[in-house]
């Protein structure tokens, strides 16, 4: 996973009142969750991190491992959970979720489909049904994208998550989900009209 830098400040104040005049500066209330549990619950460290900063690792398909400084503590996480305005979708508030080299995290990594199905050949439309799966493993073995190669994929046929390996790694979306598929269209259905015409021609002969 590629890694990303980000500078952030400890809030010393909590609530609705503050991260709204947090958000009126430009700073986007964040929470940073780790091991650490009291009765049960984790901790969360309150902070905050430019807007500026923070969009570089929300609007892009990459997913980061983030390097925090939080007035000079370092820690490693990743993006846990974001919350945006329900009218304007600006982003309202992040949970990080701290990391290490041996415990496992599950994360949603992005998708790659490589190669030209056999059922585009046949004239159909290769449909991408889900743009990320979710795996489980140490972030030092998660790669940035998961390539499936549809080469052999053919029309009106589907890859699921159950028939999909990497190594090191444990899926975590559910087996039965479809990844991707190829959709019949108006001109696959010409073509297997033409093909069966023409067997019934040459057999008749």
């Amino acid at each position: 996973m590629k890694e990303f830098a980000l500078n952030g400040q400890k809030r010393e104040t909590v609530g609705k009142k503050a991260s709204k005049l947090l958000r009126k500066e430009g700073l986007i209330p964040c929470n940073l969750y780790g091991e650490s549990v009291v009765e049960g619950k984790p901790v969360a460290m309150s902070f905050a991190i430019p807007m500026a900063e923070l969009r570089k690792v929300i609007y892009t398909p990459t997913v980061y491992v983030v390097n925090l400084n939080i007035d000079g503590e370092s820690h490693k996480a990743v993006i846990k959970e974001l919350q945006f305005h329900p009218v304007t979708d600006a982003v309202l508030h992040v949970d990080f979720y701290e990391v290490s080299e041996t415990k496992p995290i599950t994360i949603g990594i992005p998708v790659k489909l490589n190669g030209l199905a056999q059922g585009v050949r046949d004239g159909g439309k290769l449909n991408l049904s889900i743009r990320k799966i979710n795996v489980t493993a140490p972030y030092g073995r998660i790669p940035e994208v998961l390539d499936i190669d549809v080469t052999a994929l053919e029309l009106g046929k589907s890859i699921k998550v159950g028939e999909l390996s990497f190594e090191g790694l444990e899926l975590a979306t559910p087996a039965e989900v479809v990844v991707c598929s190829v959709k019949t269209t108006r001109a696959s259905r010409s073509a297997a009209a033409n093909a069966e015409a023409t067997e019934a021609e040459a057999a008749a002969e």
